[in-house]
């Protein structure tokens, strides 16, 4: 089975691996060179690195005999350019999704831009973890009062100039981060509130929601888009099958 993993996340690295260990001829599609190195060692896996529209998504599946998605969770767009051309391709697809987390006692957003909104009637200094492609959302808000913390890419960190943010505001480190990690930077930086994605375990979010409780920030979690998934022995048992039939 020669299977295409559009990957990016912890988990398409352990699908990967875990596929090539069954036997599959497993090839990973990553967006950025920094995703490429977390893909770094695994034997039998060819990495693709690049940005894909729908229609070169649709040309490279002519390899393939299935597909997974094991894009971030929040990743709607390229979800959908990948189910398209699955579709289109006539390509088996199965969408791995790291599970929910349960959180109370925080303010539920359904995007950066009601975040804003949110923030834009509250004071205090703001710590923004929902990536670079969403700090544009915050530009109604006054640059000193926000804390980005990014990835360090010279794209991550161009996008927090183009939002005006003062370089001490940038924090420019790859996560996940551990409880005291995060409860550090919010004393550090006097962190009234926390804006952040829901990435489950292997995204830190739970040390994300302890650390705001410990310090007194209040958490205001972007809510997930809607669309299903399946979880990894799920995914893994799908691809036994492929691996069977041939």
């Amino acid at each position: 089975m020669k299977l295409l993993v559009f990957g990016g996340t912890t988990e398409g690295r352990v699908l990967a691996e875990r596929a090539a260990a069954l036997g599959a001829e497993v090839t990973v599609s990553v967006a950025t060179p920094l995703g490429a190195e977390e893909l770094a060692g695994l034997d039998g896996v060819r990495v693709l690195t690049g940005r894909l529209d729908q229609s070169a998504m649709e040309s490279l599946l002519a390899e393939f005999d299935g597909c997974v998605d094991a894009t971030h969770p929040y990743a709607k767009i390229v979800t959908a350019a990948v189910r398209a051309a699955c579709e289109n391709s006539n390509t088996p697809l199965r969408r791995l999704l790291r599970a929910e987390s349960s959180a109370e006692d925080v303010v539920r957003v359904s995007s950066c831009a009601e975040a804003a909104a949110f923030l834009a009637e509250r004071t205090g200094n703001i710590l923004l973890a929902t990536g670079s492609k969403e700090l544009a959302a915050f530009s109604r808000l006054p640059p000193q009062q926000l804390y980005a913390r990014i990835l360090p890419t010279h794209e991550g960190i161009a996008a927090c100039e183009a939002l005006g943010l003062p370089h001490r505001n940038i924090l420019a480190l790859q996560g996940p981060f551990t409880q005291k990690l995060n409860e550090a930077m919010l004393e550090q930086y006097r962190i009234v509130w926390l804006v952040t994605k829901d990435g489950g375990g292997p995204g830190g979010f739970q040390e994300k929601l302890a650390a705001a409780r410990n310090t007194g920030a209040r958490l205001v979690l972007v809510e997930r888009p809607a669309g299903g998934g399946e979880n990894m022995d799920t995914v893994l048992s799908w691809i036994k099958e492929g691996l069977s039939c041939r």
